[in-house]
């Protein structure tokens, strides 16, 4: 029998034209008001302890609190800017008019992509050690948790069930290559990582190096096959920069992972995120992802009294609004940050409802959602991904947990997902 062929790496810079897409229909109408009733209550985090205590919070000394008041961590140091030419927005224009004709929208690349894309594009790649001083930490942990649940739930078995063999996943908006080792855990057998610094708008292709360089480095687990690609894949098609031939077979799982709502500034940005999610991926394929909770950040919009200032958080999240008033179904931006993460960069709402209305013209359907707290009540004493808590660093062996109340509240923001193509 002859040996398997040698892993392959590869930035992918060919253009190749793409079929039109769907042309932009008009914008659902929005809702008379915002949700009228509040969110679920956010459930407490009390993982199984082995040792009995008060709770599974451990106090921070003085001298941390104090730390951490001013820690800004290795991974915020940022890197020199660079001009972007102005030649972007002819190339961005020129592509939209291949992929939509004559009629294309006129896009100009927005101040926010700009900002996003520098954002992320400034923090630098640390090291495993830097990263466990993040203070943070235990709110990362447990989002790579949850990401890991959502994989093994809903990923694993398309993988497992591909006509192709082992498996083959699109991970749009990349970033650094944060989630190659869950794949590689999954045993898949070709990954295709597209975008940057999880916003999926990096065409600068630093982070895309940087998740390249990850995927090189990888010394446990099986090897796979790895193409590498920087796109903005919420406003080109994905032929623009991945070879025909990855392209030929389908994929059996698209993953979206804290990104997805910078699409959401148009419904035509919207629109190409799930022509690349959907147009590549088989039938009985997965799509995965999180997101913000939108219920939830409008409900607490919602209760900010009038005047403003339309804001609200702790000191490891803050969300700031510009009013309460202008609510529109697409672009309906606000602005966050995240310590040791995310520096106050534009962000916009995901409306659940018209994500879903528009997912099904693409034929994706929803199989499964959830808000973070849901997730862990519903798998924390599941017996493999309760262990996997403690593998992952999110409880010690005691029990005990890196994260605060702050942590908790920030980590509840989010929902996770899986649609099925149909």
């Amino acid at each position: 029998m002859p040996p398997p062929p040698a892993p392959v790496a590869s930035i992918a810079p060919a253009v190749v034209p793409a079929s039109a897409p769907v042309p932009p229909l008009p914008a659902p109408p929005p809702p008379a008001a915002s949700p009228s009733l509040p969110p679920k209550p956010v459930l407490a985090y009390e993982p199984r302890r082995r040792t009995p205590a008060g709770s599974v919070l451990i106090p921070l000394t003085a001298e941390e609190i104090q730390m951490y008041r001013t820690y800004v961590g290795t991974g915020t140091r940022r890197l020199s800017k660079r001009k972007r030419p102005a030649a972007d927005d002819q190339e961005n224009q020129v592509s939209l008019t291949e992929e939509y004709g004559e009629d294309a929208p006129r896009v100009k690349r927005s101040k926010d992509v700009g900002l996003v894309v520098d954002h992320y594009n400034a923090r630098p790649e640390v090291g495993v050690q830097q990263r466990r001083e993040s203070p943070i930490i235990g709110l990362r942990n447990f989002n790579n948790w949850i990401k890991s649940v959502l994989i093994t739930r809903f990923a694993h078995p398309a993988l497992q069930a591909s006509p192709f063999g082992r498996g083959k996943v699109l991970d749009m908006g990349c970033g650094k290559g944060g989630d190659l080792s869950k794949w590689s855990k999954a045993r898949v057998r070709e990954y295709v990582g597209v975008g940057g610094s999880r916003t999926g708008l990096d065409i600068a292709a630093i982070s895309v190096e940087q998740a390249r360089g990850r995927y090189e480095g990888m010394t446990r687990g099986p090897r796979f096959e790895a193409t590498f690609a920087a796109l903005d894949c919420f406003s080109e098609s994905l032929a623009r920069a991945i070879p025909p031939a990855r392209l030929v077979q389908p994929f059996d799982v698209v993953s979206l992972q804290f990104c997805m709502h910078y699409a959401f500034e148009s419904i035509v940005k919207a629109r190409c995120m799930l022509e690349n999610a959907s147009r590549w991926l088989r039938k009985g394929g997965v799509f995965v992802g999180t997101i913000p909770n939108a219920e939830q950040l409008l409900h607490r919009l919602d209760a900010i009294p009038p005047g403003g200032p339309f804001s609200f958080g702790n000191n490891v999240y803050r969300i700031r609004f510009d009013d309460q008033a202008h609510r529109p179904i697409f672009g309906h931006k606000y602005y966050f940050f995240l310590r040791d993460a995310v520096d106050d960069v534009p962000e916009y709402i995901v409306r659940w409802d018209s994500f879903i209305q528009l997912a099904a013209e693409y034929g994706l359907y929803p199989v499964y959602k959830k808000e973070f707290h849901e997730v862990f009540e519903e798998h924390h004493d599941h017996p493999e991904f309760g262990p996997l808590m403690e593998r992952m660093k999110v409880v010690d062996a005691e029990g005990e947990s890196q994260m605060d109340d702050d942590q908790w509240e920030a980590a509840n923001i989010y929902i996770a997902f899986a649609l099925e193509k149909r």
